[in-house]
């Protein structure tokens, strides 16, 4: 979350920077009103605990002496009256804050491209030129039927709509790209492995932002009364992997390469991508997690990005990376680009992984911090992530571009000794 004592600093400079995101933040004005009440409220409370305490010792003092120490006593029952109806008062107002804080997105980084929408997302770079057919290209849905790799309608009689069986070779293509991914981000870049759990509580989704704003999105589970939720995406364990920490200096960065099933509503992508296997409310995916000072933050975003377009490159797939817009950004993110992989049956790019860096933000809510030296006071980390890749979506593009005329798929070079075949057919 944004750090309060940037509120009490410059609060338009704060909100100025927010509004870049196409939304009203002036609510953050009334935020540093009630920060500021509450302040105030506590040192009255301070000043009227010492009142009391005083007071306490005088009372002793009369009993001692034999006095009447009625009125005194009469004083000091007031006093923790006040007392409790104050501490009432900075509790609401500290949830209250506390909540909105919660509730409010990312500060895009300093020099963030100012955008209302992905229409003003900036090209970076692109990679091979997309492939011409000598043949009418088929869409994936089509090839995995036809070739039998993807079970469309079985996924949904077990499950329900966007839900999928990978059968055979389709089975096994998932299996070697998550293998593949695995062995290039641990073995090459030295990432560390990470499987972590598919299960995440209520704390951990909100140490990340997808809670409170996004539980619409999420598959909500209830056992023993208490609230879990099925992994959205490996951004959540991995990062919570160092909740309330304080890291060593020397440690970082720390990077991890983790896998997970994912699990998404898609509440609100109504209408788009229903056909195939782009948009689905279960799919694997390998993620990019990291840990760093925030001096080096920047640079080992550049590092992940790189990282994840080796995967493609070995590939061979075309893409492009694009920088987000302010209007854009993840609501956790200060800034993230997105890396889009040319999909024929789209006749365009689409996305296949998203590189961000949240600097403070979740290490504020997940309170990983570090210290310099161990006497040294800890300070917040930067948190990175970013897909290394969506596996599903490696598999529509595999399956689009590398489509022959007959009907069957030629294998990537760096896929076949997975595969134990170069072609599916």
């Amino acid at each position: 979350m944004i750090d309060i004592r940037l509120l009490r600093e410059n609060v338009e400079h704060v909100i100025e920077r927010l509004q870049t995101r196409q939304k009203d933040f002036s609510y953050l004005r009334q935020v540093v009103d009630v920060d500021e009440r509450m302040r105030k409220t506590l040192v009255e409370v301070e000043e009227l605990k010492a009142s009391r305490n005083e007071l306490s010792k005088q009372i002793g003092e009369f009993k001692r002496e034999g006095n009447d120490a009625t009125k005194l006593m009469e004083q000091v029952a007031g006093l923790g009256e006040t007392i409790q109806a104050l501490d009432a008062s900075i509790e609401t107002d500290r949830e209250f804050i506390h909540q909105t804080l919660l509730e409010t997105p990312n500060i895009p980084y300093q020099d963030a491209i100012v955008g209302v929408s992905e229409e003003d997302n900036v090209e970076v770079r692109k990679h091979l030129t997309p492939p011409v057919f000598s043949f009418p290209p088929v869409p994936h849905w089509d090839l995995a039927e036809q070739l039998d790799i993807i079970d469309f309608e079985r996924g949904v009689k077990i499950a329900g709509p966007r839900f999928v069986v990978y059968k055979g070779l389709g089975a096994r293509l998932e299996r070697a790209l998550m293998q593949f991914m695995m062995d290039v981000h641990a073995m090459e870049h030295g990432y560390i492995e990470l499987i972590p759990p598919y299960i995440n509580n209520k704390e951990s989704l909100t140490a990340t932002g997808q809670l409170p704003k996004f539980e619409d999105d999420l598959f909500k589970l209830n056992m023993e009364g208490k609230d879990y939720y099925l992994n959205p995406t490996c951004e959540v364990p991995a990062i919570n992997y160092h909740r309330d920490e304080v890291l060593k200096k020397a440690d970082l960065p720390l990077r991890y390469v983790g896998f997970t099933t994912a699990f998404r509503k898609e509440a609100g992508a109504a209408g788009r991508d229903t056909r195939g296997i782009i948009r689905l409310h279960q799919f694997s995916k390998v993620e990019l997690i990291a840990f760093a000072s925030p001096e080096d933050g920047y640079v080992i975003h550049e590092q992940m990005l790189n990282d994840a377009e080796k995967i493609l490159q070995l590939l061979e797939l075309p893409y492009r990376v694009i920088e987000l817009c302010t209007g854009d950004l993840g609501a956790a993110m200060a800034k993230t680009y997105d890396i889009e992989v040319w999909l024929p049956s789209y006749d365009a790019y689409k996305e296949i992984a998203s590189i961000s860096n949240a600097e403070t933000y979740q290490a504020r809510r997940a309170n990983i911090r570090y210290k310099e030296q161990p006497e040294s006071k800890p300070e917040f980390v930067h948190t990175l992530n970013g897909s290394g890749l969506a596996i599903g979506r490696t598999v529509v593009a595999i399956l689009e571009n590398y489509q022959q005329a007959d009907g069957s798929i030629l294998v990537p070079k760096v896929l076949q000794s997975y595969m134990k075949t170069d072609v599916i057919k």
